[in-house]
């Protein structure tokens, strides 16, 4: 489970000669899509592609954790996965779909289904000011321990794509140094995702993974520390 980056051509590759489906209306449908929503986002670097280091490989890796673990991997899986991230960007899916009286969301459930649509929202991340607290790190918190809670007792699809989107953003953050991300991602790992990954349905194939982002994420914080430190001397 290495890919940190893939083209569609790969994503395509991977669709047709790994999972065995053919790129019918319903796929093309979720690739035609995320490519609308995601095509000018860039990664916290301000340089990579989101589509082709986050959207194409988490789907790649869904598609090979399915395969390996022996477990039924429908189209259902597949466009979830590619479209887990289309209701993060609000604004711009207002933007894009304003011409639509019925709204985004109607459009969604109605083009991919209920299964797309109800995975897609239990992944979504609410904003900070729908928790309580006398401040962002309390509402924050609270986030936090409301998502684990709905993650932990979620159906399989939804912990894979998840797990599978966790470890992309921990190995990418990796190479942005100095990012604040970087230390909430080993918090948050030490909080909840190496227990999640393990926890029944145990997929000890990302539990291994992942163990492997936080311990490269925890060696990037040390050094970028050292770093500064000797700097201020």
């Amino acid at each position: 489970m290495k890919n940190d980056s893939a083209t569609k051509n790969e994503l395509v590759s991977a669709i047709e000669n790994e999972a065995k489906f053919r790129i019918d209306g319903f796929i093309q449908g979720a690739i035609d899509l995320a490519e609308e929503v995601h095509a000018d986002v860039k990664r916290e670097d301000g340089i990579a592609s989101f589509l082709e280091t986050h959207v194409w490989p988490v789907t790649i890796d869904v598609i090979r954790h399915y395969k390996l673990a022996n477990k039924p991997l429908t189209t259902l899986q597949i466009v979830s996965s590619m479209l887990h991230d289309v209701m993060e960007d609000n604004e711009k899916i207002l933007d894009l779909y304003t011409a639509k009286a019925y709204g985004f969301d109607a459009y969604f459930r109605h083009r991919f289904g209920d299964y797309v649509y109800n995975i897609a929202m239990i992944l979504k991340v609410k904003p900070l000011e729908s928790y309580q607290g006398s401040n962002d790190n309390e509402r924050q918190t609270e986030r936090f321990r409301e998502y684990c809670s709905v993650l932990a007792s979620s159906e399989y699809d939804v912990k894979t794509i998840k797990l599978a989107d966790r470890l992309n953003n921990m190995r990418f953050i990796a190479r942005v140094h100095g990012h604040e991300k970087i230390g909430r991602y080993i918090r948050e790992a030490e909080d909840f995702y190496l227990a999640y990954s393990i926890i029944p349905p145990c997929m000890g194939d990302f539990y291994t993974e992942i163990r492997k982002a936080y311990e490269d994420l925890r060696n990037v914080k040390v050094n970028t520390e050292f770093v500064i430190k000797n700097k201020s001397k």
